[in-house]
C-alpha cells in the first residue's frame, strides 16, 4: 500500500516497523529533539484513545499528516498496537504544505528541508486511507486468532495438571480429559508424554498410587477399602494388585513398614 505498518506491544514500545525507515518529512520533523518528543506523545495519545474505543482510530497527527491506530485485544486483555502512517493525505502539495508548516510551527525544523520532503510526498487520497484502515482492522483480527491459539497452546500443560490435580481420583480417562480441554486424543497423548514422559493413564495411575502411600503412612485409622475407595478405586482388590505391583509390596505390608520406621 506504500504505507508505513508499526507494530507496538501493550506499553507502546515499538516492536517492529515496515518498511523500517519513517517517511522523509518525517525523518525531518524527528531530527530534533522537539519533534521526536512530540512525535511520541502523539503516538501514545492516539494509542490510548484508540484502546478506550476498542476499534481503528484515524487521526491526524500532532505535524498534521494522517495515521491510524487499531489495538489488539485478546478478549480483555490489551497486547499491542497496529499503527501506519504517516500519510500525506491532502489534495494537492499546496494544501498540505500550508496544513504541516501550520502544525510544526513551533518545532526547530528545517522548514527548508521539511517543504522538499512534503513537496516530494505522494498525495493519498482519503477513502484510500480508509480502505487501508479497514486492511489494518483485518490484519489486527488475524493477529488477535494467532495470539489467541498461541495463548491456548500456551496455557495446555497448566490446565492439564490442573485438571488431573483436581479429578485423579474420579471416573476419567482420555476421551472424558479430551473433551474437557478441547483438544484431540493425540494431542492430550503427545501432551502427557512431554509433561510426566508417560501416558494419561499411567500418569493417573502414579497420582493415585502417591495417594495412597500419604494415606497408608499417615491415616492408620483408615480401612484398606477406604483407603482404596479414596484414591478411586471402587474394586478393593484391583487396588490391592495395583499397588503391589507398582510398589512391590501389598497395602497392609506398606503401612506396617512405615509404621514400623517411626522412632518410638
Amino acid at each position: 500500500m506504500g504505507i508505513r505498518i508499526t507494530v507496538f506491544d501493550e506499553n507502546r514500545n515499538e516492536l517492529v516497523s515496515y518498511p523500517e525507515d519513517v517517511a522523509p518529512y518525517c525523518a525531518v520533523i524527528r531530527g530534533t529533539l522537539q519533534g521526536y518528543e512530540a512525535c511520541m506523545r502523539c503516538d501514545r495519545d492516539a494509542c490510548e484513545r484508540a484502546a478506550k474505543m476498542h476499534s481503528t482510530h484515524i487521526y491526524r497527527c500532532h505535524a498534521g499528516l494522517t495515521e491510524a491506530v487499531t489495538p489488539l485485544y485478546v478478549g480483555d486483555v490489551l497486547v499491542g498496537y497496529l499503527l501506519f502512517g504517516h500519510v500525506f493525505s491532502y489534495a494537492d502539495h499546496e494544501e498540505g504544505w500550508a496544513a504541516v508548516d501550520c502544525c510544526t510551527a513551533d518545532l526547530p525544523v528545517n522548514r527548508r528541508m521539511l517543504k522538499e520532503a512534503i513537496d516530494e510526498a505522494q498525495p493519498i487520497e482519503e477513502a484510500y486511507v480508509r480502505s487501508a484502515a479497514q486492511i489494518l482492522h483485518a490484519v489486527a483480527s488475524y493477529l488477535i486468532l494467532e495470539r489467541m491459539a498461541t495463548l491456548k497452546e500456551d496455557l495446555l500443560p497448566a490446565q492439564l495438571d490442573a485438571y488431573l490435580s483436581e479429578h485423579f481420583t474420579e471416573r476419567i480417562n482420555a476421551v472424558s480429559i479430551s473433551e474437557h480441554l478441547g483438544i484431540g486424543k493425540t494431542q492430550l497423548y503427545e501432551l502427557a508424554q512431554r509433561l510426566y514422559g508417560c501416558g494419561i493413564a499411567e500418569h493417573i495411575r502414579d497420582l493415585r498410587m502417591e495417594k495412597a502411600k500419604t494415606l497408608l503412612r499417615e491415616r492408620k485409622d483408615l480401612a484398606l477399602a477406604e483407603v482404596a475407595a479414596q484414591c478411586g478405586y471402587g474394586d478393593y482388590n484391583y487396588f490391592i494388585t495395583v499397588f503391589s505391583r507398582e510398589t512391590g509390596c501389598a497395602p497392609g505390608a506398606f503401612r506396617k513398614e512405615e509404621q514400623d520406621r517411626k522412632p518410638v
